[in-house]
């Protein structure tokens, strides 16, 4: 069943508006969340706060991908998802590489190279 021009263009546009309304709601939770926490109105441990604000922000990816990107609503072969994990999979390795090396830099330098570096940064 192909939908008309019109329908599809309601269809984004219900799409598009559903999305934005999610992700305010979600980014004032978080946030509301987040002050009330800092200013003491709401007493919660790092184990509860910290999770629940990575919650919030996972749902919130997930509903602009869905909603914005429209990633799954393709038909076959899903494109979109497969350049969508390749390019999770480049950042996941830019990140970790990048951590990698600066965790082996400053691990592997002697303590003469560090006192010459520090003293190198006094004169600036």
């Amino acid at each position: 069943m192909n939908k008309t021009p019109v329908e599809a263009e309601q269809a984004n546009l219900t799409s598009y508006l559903l999305g934005f309304g999610g992700s305010i709601v979600l980014t004032l939770g978080a946030f509301w969340l987040a002050q009330n926490e800092m200013s003491g109105k709401i007493a919660l441990s790092r184990k509860v706060l910290l999770p629940t604000l990575g919650a919030l922000a996972a749902v919130q990816a997930i509903t602009q991908l869905v909603l914005f990107l429209h990633l799954g609503s393709e038909t076959r072969p899903r494109w979109k998802l497969v350049v969508f994990l390749f390019m999770l999979l480049v950042v996941g390795i830019i990140v970790i590489g990048s951590l990698w090396i600066m965790g082996h830099l400053n691990y592997h330098m002697t303590e003469h190279q560090t006192n010459t570096y520090l003293q190198s940064q006094d004169s600036l």
